[in-house]
């Protein structure tokens, strides 16, 4: 793996994405971090927040800044994927975000069709997997039903990224097929979360301390992405 060539692409990714960031929300984050591995990147975005959505927040209008930011992501996640594409002929169906508006998060994640030029394989094999996956799986039947596969990736020390497949529920694809479907993510999200970062048993296979989580889902796929930022050890 050439790791200069990997190195430089993880900052290429991170100032365009700054930038495209910049130019449609009027604010772009003030640092972006990119890991790449496998078939996967995750670009984790902090202190993102503008001043009109900082307005919004104190007025009690969080989910009038969840929707703006979906209808302007629509827009800026093509970017992405075209440059990703322009540079390192990555093709990609699949992009995740979500946001953790306290803390002026926020995480992208884009999985490729086929492995990425020049990025270091990424084993499922890490420390705890099989315990962790199985807490993340009694957690998820808590709020839908259990996924019926489980995979989990250690992109980073501080960062690990979980694939589920089979999560939809026959009533919750109704809910969807009504055009309901954003209602049903945001519920759902805020459960899971409440669930994940609660987790003294994920706390303690994870030895550290969640420091962001991020859920998003692929209805079309019947899929759903978890990405678990730790904080740095003391």
């Amino acid at each position: 793996m050439d790791q200069l060539h990997n190195q430089s692409f993880q900052q290429i990714i991170a100032s365009y994405t700054g930038k495209l960031l910049r130019d449609h929300f009027g604010k772009g984050p003030e640092s972006v971090v990119v890991s790449i591995g496998s078939t996967f990147i995750t670009i984790h975005l902090r202190n993102f927040l503008t001043p009109a959505e900082k307005i919004l927040l104190d007025q009690q209008q969080e989910e009038l800044v969840f929707e703006t930011r979906d209808k302007l992501m629509i827009s800026v996640i093509p970017g992405i994927l075209q440059y990703l594409q322009d540079v390192n002929g990555v093709i990609t169906d699949e992009c995740y975000c979500d946001w953790d508006l306290a803390q002026k998060t926020g995480m992208i994640t884009i999985i490729s069709r086929g492995p990425i030029h020049h990025a270091p394989f990424v084993s499922s094999d890490y420390c705890g997997r099989s315990d962790i996956e199985a807490e993340l799986n009694r957690i998820c039947s808590q709020v839908q039903k259990a996924p019926s596969s489980t995979l989990s990736y250690e992109m980073n020390p501080r960062t690990l990224l979980v694939i589920r497949s089979g999560v939809l529920l026959p009533m919750e694809r109704e809910i969807i097929r009504l055009g309901q479907g954003d209602v049903l993510k945001r519920v759902k999200r805020k459960l899971e979360k409440e669930y994940i970062i609660g987790s003294d048993v994920l706390q303690s296979l994870l030895q550290n301390r969640i420091s962001d989580c991020f859920i998003d889902w692929n209805y079309s796929l019947d899929k759903s992405i978890v990405v678990i930022t730790l904080s740095p050890h003391r």
